[in-house]
This record gives structure tokens, C-alpha cells and sequence, in this order.
């Protein structure tokens, strides 16, 4: 229930009209809260306001928050274009998300209502004195609210959708992604050992797999006394061809659950999403480093940036954890490999930085440092890479001494000569 309250509060995240909705039911309370001052029989413990200042300071709000946000949403639309020119439109979800924007435009836009909902029940004699002073003092606050929110930002917004943010938030996300699959590395099932076992569930949608009810599964499977094995995991290309999973009774006279209800439990979409995908992260990642890397841009040093994150997010994956006990013990789910990571976040950076030595020497680093911080199991997916990319760079580059540098620096990692590359299945 949890996971499902955070895959939809995450995505109402990222629509822009929830917080300014939000914000003018608050205004609009606000302005109810000064007429229930005028029942509370405080007339002779607060001081007379004049009606006329409210009304001018009411005036001033309601005429500069509708440029202000309006202002908002510009700033807002250029930083979300310059955010799919110069990274990737993959990020645009994590930008539009921001939290400090969304505050602003919601303060601007829940200011301009409260104004002028307060200015028209002011003009009109709502309010008695409790009233006109409680509506006072909540306007000195709206106004001291709009300004350290104004002033806040301005910070932000000269750094949102700039190219170093957006690294930044992608891998904020990311790790945020691996941090609880480190946490419940079988989504809360137990681990699927071997190919899955049972009759095939398949899905006549086509699309991303965002992430799948674990709980709903074990109750299915607890109810018809049978075993769900997942053959797929959250970020997967789901074809009708491809099984969701795999249904195994616990005996032949075990009724098997229907299909229908069993994806149920899986949420396909468009898109992937980041929340239980650690993978989409480090292709997010990789995407913005090939970018960088395109001969019409040739940003090696944001390439360089982009290494250092996955350098940090894998080797946050590749971290000891201790599982914890399964709460599903009727939903096998299979786990998520290092060497799946290595070929989202290296493959496509190893070809495209292949001719530079710079970027050559720092992949060969990174997956050097990635073998010699893990298990064996660790430093072989790490030793297979760091041979596809050296061999990348044999056939790219020309200059003879800036091959002799990134050889050096794999030897320093690997010793002399490369292991046999073992081509995987996609």
C-alpha cells in the first residue's frame, strides 16, 4: 500500500496544476477564517483596521501576482525546453517535478485568488472588525510569504534545466531507485532461482512496465494456492509475446488465478518511470553523456560529469545489504545484475567517447574502481566492459601515445591482455 500511495504521489508530482489548486482552496479558507473572527466575540481585544488599508494592501497583491506568475510559467516553459535541448527529454518529468517552482507558482497563483476573493468581500462590507483584522494580518503574511518564496526562486530558477541541475536531479532520482532496491532487492518477493516455472500470463497491452503490486500477486496466489514467478521487472518492454509471468498450482487440483486479475497487478504505461527502474536512471544518464559527446556539441567534460555519477550510483549498488525477510513468499521475482547496469550506463558511452582519450581513460577508471570495490561476481561484469572499451578504443583512436595511455590504465586494473567477451542476450 505504501509503494502504491508513493508511485501516485510521485506522479501527481508531475502535474503542475495539483499544488496551484491546492494553494487557491487555502486562499479562499483563508478568507472564511477572517469572517469566523467576526462570531468569536473578540471586538474589544484586537485593534480597529481600517477598511481602506486592507483593501489598498489587497490591491497591490491582486495586481502584481498575475504578472509575477505569469512571469512563473515563462521561465518555467524556457527552463523545460532548454532541458530536452541540452540533456534529454527523459529528464523532463524529474524538472517538471521540482519542487521549488511548483511552490512558487502555487504562492503566486494561491496569492492573486486570495486577493481577490478578500477585495471583493472587503468592498462589500463582509467583515466586521475581527474580521478586518485577521484579514490584515493574514495579508502582511500572504506578503511576506510571496517575497522569501520570490526570493528563493529566483535562485532556483537560474539553475533549473541548466545542464549541471539536471545531472544532479537524474541522479537524486536514480539513487533514490537503487537505494530501495538495495533495501528489497525482490520488490518484497523472494528471489526467482532458475527460469520461471508454470503456465505463461501474458498481456495484450503494449508498453513500459512502471511497476507491479507484489501484494496483490501473493493474495492472488495465497487465494488459488499456487506460485507466481515474474518474468519481467519494473522499466521492461511489455509485447503481447513476452510473458508478465509465470503460474504454478501447488497441486493439480489447485484452481490457476485468471489472467486478468493477475495484470491487474502490473501498471504499463508509455514511459518508464524512475521510481522502481534503477536501469531508466543510468540510461537517462548515458543519453545525456552521448549528447555531450555528438560532434554537434563536443562537451567531453560533461561526459566526464555524467562518469563520476554513475561511478557513485553504482558503486552504491554494488554495496553489501542485508535482504530483508520476504513478505510475499509466494511471488519470485528475479533480481537486478550489475552487468545490466554496466551495459545501460557504459555501452553507449564507451562507442560514443571512444575516439577521445580523456573519456576513454575515465571509463577505463570507473570500471576499474567498480571491480576492485566488489565481489568476484562484481569484478567480472566489470572486467568484460572495461574489454569492449578498450577495444572500442584500439579501433578508434590513431594517436599512438594516447593508446598507450588508456592501455595502461586498464592494465593497471586488469593486468596484461583481455578476458574472452562473452556476448549476452538482450
Amino acid at each position: 500500500m505504501r509503494n502504491r500511495f508513493e508511485f501516485f504521489f510521485n506522479r501527481l508530482r508531475e502535474r503542475l496544476w495539483v499544488k496551484p489548486l491546492i494553494a487557491c482552496i487555502l486562499s479562499v479558507g483563508g478568507v472564511l477564517l477572517a469572517h469566523l473572527a467576526d462570531s468569536s466575540g473578540l471586538d474589544w481585544k484586537v485593534p480597529e483596521i481600517a477598511q481602506g488599508s486592507v483593501m489598498d494592501l489587497l490591491k497591490i497583491i491582486a495586481a502584481s501576482m498575475l504578472g509575477v506568475a505569469t512571469f512563473a510559467v515563462a521561465s518555467m516553459v524556457s527552463a523545460y525546453a532548454s532541458t530536452g535541448q541540452s540533456a534529454t527529454a527523459r529528464a523532463f518529468p524529474l524538472i517538471v517535478a521540482d519542487d521549488v517552482s511548483q511552490n512558487a507558482l502555487s504562492v503566486f497563483v494561491g496569492a492573486f485568488i486570495y486577493a481577490i476573493v478578500a477585495l471583493s468581500a472587503t468592498s462589500n462590507d463582509y467583515f466586521g472588525k475581527p474580521g478586518r483584522f485577521t484579514l490584515f494580518v493574514l495579508t502582511l503574511l500572504t506578503m511576506v510569504a510571496v517575497v522569501l518564496v520570490f526570493v528563493r526562486w529566483v535562485d532556483s530558477i537560474a539553475r533549473l534545466g541548466r545542464l549541471g541541475a539536471v545531472i544532479d536531479k537524474v541522479e537524486q532520482a536514480t539513487l533514490q531507485s537503487i537505494e530501495r532496491r538495495r533495501g528489497d532487492p525482490w520488490l518484497g518477493g523472494v528471489p526467482l532461482l532458475g527460469a520461471p516455472a508454470g503456465q505463461p500470463v501474458r498481456s495484450e497491452r503494449i508498453g513500459c512496465l512502471q511497476r507491479v503490486d507484489i501484494a496483490a500477486l501473493q493474495r492472488l496466489a495465497t487465494r488459488h494456492k499456487a506460485r507466481i514467478s515474474l518474468a519481467v521487472l519494473p522499466g521492461a518492454l511489455i509485447v503481447p509475446s513476452r510473458p508478465l509471468a509465470h503460474v504454478l498450482p501447488d497441486d493439480a487440483g489447485s484452481e490457476r488465478p485468471d489472467d486478468a486479475d493477475i495484470e491487474k497487478a502490473f501498471t504499463i504505461g508509455s514511459l518508464r518511470q524512475f521510481d522502481d527502474d534503477p536501469r531508466f536512471g543510468i540510461v537517462v544518464l548515458a543519453e545525456i553523456a552521448c549528447r555531450a559527446l555528438s560532434p554537434a556539441v563536443n562537451d567531453p567534460g560533461t561526459a566526464i560529469a555524467v562518469m563520476g555519477s554513475l561511478h557513485r550510483l553504482l558503486a552504491s549498488f554494488v554495496r553489501p545489504a542485508d535482504p530483508p525477510e520476504p513478505e510475499c513468499d509466494r511471488v519470485a521475482v528475479p533480481g537486478l545484475t550489475l552487468d545490466d547496469m554496466l551495459e545501460d550506463g557504459f555501452n553507449a558511452v564507451g562507442r560514443d567517447g571512444a575516439h577521445l582519450v580523456e573519456v576513454a581513460m575515465r571509463v577505463q577508471r570507473v570500471l576499474g574502481e567498480i571491480g576492485a570495490s566488489g565481489d568476484a561476481t562484481t569484478s567480472a561484469a566489470a572486467r568484460r566492459h572495461a574489454d569492449v572499451a578498450l577495444q572500442r578504443a584500439q579501433k578508434a583512436l590513431d594517436f599512438a601515445p594516447d593508446l598507450e595511455q588508456v592501455q595502461e590504465r586498464h592494465a593497471a586494473y586488469w593486468g596484461n591482455g583481455l578476458t574472452r567477451l562473452v556476448t549476452t542476450p538482450q
